[in-house]
């Protein structure tokens, strides 16, 4: 069933009014006819729907039924990539939301290949958001993961610092299990949300060539979680889902 994503201002009493892309994609794309059902998510209900008219520049459905979203996980899982080779980045975003991450952050490290070019930022920026609103509508997400700019790997441990779990992932040597980091984490993360807060947990991936020693001492010294991912060196484009994948099992499943 298609998905859509809204402004909560687009939902006025019982109808619902798709605009702008929305629209053009309902009418051209999937050339929708009145009565076709469709799923309108405004980041906080879900809303079924059934299309009642089109005029070219607006379409507006009638709204069946609306539920809370409940396909969020109980954790906002914030994703720090280290700038990966060629494109990448584009599969650690698109597996990293279909595995729940809430916000995706890259950041240059010393042994990043690929560096940020601040004329193209934006752009790559733009097209990275874009990315993840598609992977949301494919894998029925409730709200629309965001990518971030890039920032050095300094302003990435800064950012991450309140966070209630960091997990920084580490080949080196003095890492714990990440099975045994979740569960010593896990009394404070239930604790978070029976205050009624969404727990955060922020996730480190390097780049090809993984993280060099200062880097993992710097966050280790901030508190950070080192943690290994068992016995077998993973790429970076399949860490992020791996560690996500874990989680999920952990603390959703």
């Amino acid at each position: 069933m298609p998905r859509f994503f809204i402004d909560p201002s687009a939902v006025s009493g019982d109808t619902v009014t798709l605009t702008g892309e929305n629209a053009h994609h309902a009418s051209y794309s999937l050339r929708l006819a009145p009565g076709d059902r469709i799923k309108v998510c405004d980041q906080q209900t879900a809303y079924l729907c059934e299309m009642v008219s089109f005029d070219g520049e607006t379409a507006t459905a009638r709204i069946l039924s609306a539920d809370p979203i409940d396909t969020e996980p109980p954790f906002a899982a914030r994703l720090y990539q280290a700038l990966p080779k060629g494109d990448k980045l584009d599969t650690v975003i698109q597996k990293a939301v279909e595995c729940g991450v809430t916000e995706v952050i890259p950041f240059e490290s010393s042994r990043c290949i690929v560096r940020a070019k601040p004329e193209a930022e934006g752009r790559k920026t733009e097209r990275r958001c874009r990315i993840a609103e598609e992977a949301a509508k494919q894998c029925g997400r409730g709200v629309i993961p965001t990518v971030k700019p890039t920032v050095t790997f300094s302003e990435a441990l800064k950012a991450a610092e309140g966070a209630d779990l960091v997990l920084f992932c580490y080949e080196g040597a003095a890492v714990t299990p990440l099975p045994a980091i979740i569960e010593r984490a896990a009394p404070a993360l239930d604790a978070a949300r029976a205050e009624g807060r969404t727990p955060e947990i922020a996730i480190f991936v390097g780049s090809e060539g993984g993280f060099s020693p200062e880097e993992a001492e710097a966050a280790s010294a901030r508190g950070f979680a080192m943690t290994g991912l068992g016995k077998r060196i993973l790429r970076t484009e399949t860490a992020s889902g791996f560690v996500l994948s874990c989680l999920i099992y952990a603390l959703e499943l």
